[in-house]
């Protein structure tokens, strides 16, 4: 008897032969499987893609206009008959503020900007410090290895979910009708939004936590908050901060964004500007929110490095 026989070979011991064609389907029911994987993805997207009207011939047509708007962030609006001259020309790349598509002239209003930079920051950090605290109130009692009660559990779970499923521009436009056009309206909606988001990602680091620790605490006629407080958050504390970082930087963007709606910052005023088709200051504005979100990210790559461990 070999290893190499067909499963079918009268030679071999029965029970070995069996085994050897039960093996033999089951591999070739795993094989079958990314197959027919690949075959739904395939499907589901050629339907979502004729549903949507997204054409390769739609897309392809369109590529050569996204140049069309760049070349009026690099040129000079021409005069009539005259060729429009590129923004990197040395000529005026250094020249003052009344120098068409210089420096100067794309930052002559820095100072207003900087200011609605700094609000919109504002706006991020009191919207993630609201959520990460509502999330951390809300996350144990919607995990099923803490609560013996599935009504809580599927109660705050539900919450958390209409929380994080209504788009933070919808919940900014609802929130300016109470509160009015102005950073507050941005600061709740980005705080309700994260507390949904950071609640389910703080239910599975606590659904995936070490429970001996709680086991331990309740041998002892520990309570449910001395469970929670000195066996599940020192195991899932730095997963806690580490999302918590993550969120921020999502949330400096959607401040953002929703000032398109009125809900104040740097959002409001690249709407105002995007309106009257004011190129210098839309770049000036973009460079701004680009090189705030790259500091950002470095400052909490270094922070998460410090506190929590190297970042991978």
């Amino acid at each position: 008897m070999t290893a190499s026989a067909p499963p079918d070979d009268p030679t071999l011991d029965p029970a070995y032969r069996l085994f050897q064609q039960r093996f033999g389907a089951l591999r070739r029911a795993r094989q079958m499987e990314p197959l027919l994987t690949f075959a739904v993805i395939g499907l589901l997207f050629v339907l979502a893609a004729i549903w949507t009207d997204f054409m390769p011939d739609r897309v392809l047509a369109g590529l050569p206009r996204i140049g069309e708007y760049f070349g009026k962030l690099l040129s000079i609006e021409p005069k009539r008959g005259a060729d429009p001259v590129p923004v990197l020309a040395w000529s005026h790349l250094f020249g003052g503020v009344k120098e068409p598509q210089s420096f100067a002239y794309w930052f002559y209003r820095i100072d207003v900007y900087l200011k609605l930079l700094w609000q919109t920051i504002q706006m991020a950090i009191l919207a993630t410090a609201i959520g990460f605290f509502c999330a951390v109130a809300l996350c144990f009692p919607a995990t099923r290895t803490l609560v013996r009660s599935p009504a809580i559990v599927f109660a705050v779970r539900r919450l958390l979910e209409v929380m994080r499923t209504i788009p933070q521009v919808v919940l900014a436009f609802i929130l300016v009708w109470p509160y009015g056009i102005g950073p507050l309206a941005g600061i709740l909606a980005i705080a309700i939004h994260t507390t949904g988001a950071l609640g389910k990602l703080f239910v599975e680091l606590n659904e995936n936590a070490d429970m001996r620790a709680v086991e331990g605490m309740k041998s002892v006629g520990g309570s449910w908050l001395a469970q929670i407080r000195y066996g599940v958050v020192p195991h899932v504390w730095p997963g806690f901060l580490s999302y918590a970082l993550l969120r921020f930087e999502i949330n400096v963007r959607s401040s953002t964004i929703i000032g398109f709606v009125g809900a104040g910052g740097i959002g409001q005023e690249l709407k105002r500007v995007i309106s009257f088709n004011i190129y210098e200051e839309i770049s000036a504005i973009v460079i701004l929110i680009l090189l705030i979100v790259m500091t950002i990210d470095l400052l909490s790559a270094q922070i998460r490095q410090r506190f929590i461990g190297p970042v991978a």
